[in-house]
């Protein structure tokens, strides 16, 4: 497979040649930057994890290089990073025993650039050779604007497949907003209580990271675990780890749908849902 940047690379953790391991993905995530596919697509991974019938491709758009940094890595380059960043990425399809990832490496401007056509054909390409069952990407009211035009450029390029590539479920995931405002009817649930350590394990390669300022491991488990706890108001847990994620199958079966008037409809039907809650309530 031929991928734009001369740099991009697919790494397969069992060393089967990159085009029978493509071949036999059934779970696919697509992330904006490296650390995303272990936040948002866990449950494909855990799917997938000790499952010879189900594998994992993992796809990282960006390449990391502005991400922030401190301590041991306080004095590092954007070039630096990158290199630091792709080997942490590397270690977690290891560890989690993905079929592949897939590197693109494309600049943040790059990548949110409408213009550029780059990463909607890497992405075309490698749905098209895939063929997953699963997407997970960005959900659209991210507040991280790379990770709103990666999951965009997801969507255009899932629409241009043929209906027979098209996946059966396409899932906008939690990252830098979670779902917590959406109405409970809209909430996709994904159970992920099982293999707590390797969640952790998964979210702990990412020295660069962690170390470095931000605490994605805590707060991404207790994200995790909060949304379980508070999933249910009159019940009580029936799992310990939740992801929310937003249906986004409708905007691929059917491309005609607008992708600012879907988002808007979540957004009004949870208005509406505060609104009615004070009104039945006498105010």
């Amino acid at each position: 497979m031929r991928l734009n940047n001369s740099t991009s690379e697919i790494f397969v953790p069992d060393k089967m040649p990159a085009e029978e391991a493509l071949g036999r993905i059934t779970h696919m995530g697509v992330g904006a930057h490296q650390d995303d596919l272990e936040i948002m697509a866990y449950d494909g991974i855990l799917k997938c994890f000790g499952n010879d019938k189900n594998w994992f491709l993992g796809v990282t758009v960006t390449n990391g290089a502005g991400s922030p940094r401190d301590g041991l890595y306080g004095h590092y380059t954007d070039e630096d990073m990158q290199k630091v960043r792709r080997v942490e990425q590397k270690k977690a399809a290891m560890v989690g025993e993905y079929g592949a990832v897939a590197f693109l490496d494309y600049s943040s401007a790059a990548a949110k650039d409408p213009k550029n056509s780059g990463v909607l054909k890497d992405l075309k390409a490698l749905f098209e050779a895939a063929k997953p069952t699963v997407v997970y990407t960005h959900n659209l009211a991210d507040r991280h604007d790379t990770h709103v035009a990666v999951a965009l450029k997801t969507i255009h390029a899932l629409r241009e497949l043929s209906p027979a590539l098209k996946p059966e479920q396409v899932f906008g995931c939690e990252v830098w907003r979670d779902f917590d405002w959406m109405t409970d009817k809209d909430k996709i649930a994904l159970d992920v209580s099982a293999h707590e350590n390797l969640a952790a394990a998964l979210l702990g390669v990412y020295d660069s990271q962690i170390s470095g300022g931000k605490r994605y491991d805590i707060a991404t488990l207790g994200r995790r675990r909060a949304n379980a706890t508070y999933h249910a108001s009159h019940g009580v847990d029936t799992s310990t780890y939740l992801i929310y994620a937003m249906d986004l199958t409708p905007l691929i079966r059917d491309p005609r749908l607008s992708i600012r008037g879907y988002v808007r409809d979540y957004i009004e039907r949870f208005c509406d849902e505060v609104t009615e809650r004070i009104e039945k309530l006498g105010y």
